[in-house]
């Protein structure tokens, strides 16, 4: 495969064609909330929209580094550990003064990527399957964070930086979470669709061997998605341990399987080389709806979780499909 196929097929336009998956995602957003409507006329007010809108940003930030691992055509399973090291590690640091509350944030979020770069080199330089390291990182983030608290819950708490980020209002009536989902989604489309970098994630997740031999240096562009989920879902845990004040050590164990499920969710090939971010933000908001539905139905944790994998294992047999047939 030449190096300009290669640039055609792995560059993905944002608008210009929609995929069926994301109509059909939002038309399922829509469904939703007629659905919710019916056990109370809330669902359909502005509040409680924006509610929803605000609890979907931390989602958000996570899902968005799960799609770019998704994109490349592989997993990562080391989020629910990586967004409590976040959370706690910028919790830990904010208790060391004022100069620790000025580095809480990023010193949780370069804990997240130093997690991160660890599974990025065994992906792509010790070609270790993405699903044995990333649970091999999860398992080693929590045994240190097991150490760290002594098998306590934390009790340090968010720094004022945090608390604001996760809960405060910049701009009057949207809430600073939803800012923030908002710059990380617009420099995600950036990266993935404007960049060298996004074009060649498309290319190694489409094929990677072909990738290489057109020039693309594809250990290093793995390495730096890996690297990148990291920090974003430390980041994740980070507003999440803004937004209640502080952290606790399961605090990312609900985000996994629907990370990857509003991902998949959103039309994005779970064997990667396929996907737009503009089906991520359905799949994030359609998640988090259901997520709110199935509370008001009583529906238990076990319902929720069988529904999030059916939901994977549908779209993996019909994404599956799709690319043994092209």
């Amino acid at each position: 495969m030449s190096s300009d196929h290669l640039s055609q097929t792995s560059r993905v336009p944002m608008f210009r064609r929609i995929d069926p998956a994301v109509l059909i995602a939002f038309g399922c957003i829509v469904a939703l909330l007629l659905v919710g409507s019916l056990y109370s006329s809330s669902f359909l007010s502005p509040e409680y929209l924006l509610q929803q809108l605000k609890v979907a940003s931390f989602l958000g930030v996570i899902a968005t580094g799960m799609m770019m691992v998704i994109l490349l055509g592989h997993i990562d399973l080391s989020v629910p550990w990586v967004v409590a090291v976040g959370g706690m590690m910028s919790t830990a640091m904010a208790a060391y003064g004022p100069l620790g509350e000025a580095l809480a944030i990023p010193f949780g979020v370069l804990c997240g990527v130093i997690l991160g770069l660890v599974s990025g080199i065994g992906v792509a330089y010790l070609r270790i399957p993405s699903m044995i390291i990333t649970l091999a990182v999860n398992a080693v983030a929590q045994g240190l964070m097991v150490v760290h608290t002594g098998g306590f819950s934390p009790q340090d708490a968010a720094s004022g930086a945090m608390r604001y980020l996760a809960t405060g209002f910049i701009i009057p009536g949207v809430p600073n979470a939803v800012l923030v989902w908002g710059v990380v989604g617009a420099v995600a489309v950036f990266v993935l669709t404007r960049t060298t970098f996004g074009r060649s994630i498309y290319g190694i997740g489409n094929q990677e061997r072909a990738a290489y031999l057109s020039g693309i240096d594809a250990r290093r562009a793995v390495m730096l998605v890996f690297a990148t989920a990291g920090g974003l879902s430390a980041f994740g845990g980070v507003l999440l341990a803004g937004y209640a004040s502080k952290a606790a050590q399961a605090m990312g164990d609900p985000y996994l399987l629907p990370a990857i499920a509003a991902v998949v969710l959103g039309g994005t090939s779970i064997l990667g080389g396929r996907g737009t971010y503009l089906g991520t933000v359905a799949g994030v908001i359609l998640i988090t709806l259901l997520q709110s539905i199935l509370s008001v139905m009583q529906m238990p944790e076990a319902g929720r979780q069988i529904i999030y994998g059916a939901v994977i294992v549908a779209m993996l047999l019909l994404y599956g499909r799709e690319k043994l047939l092209r």
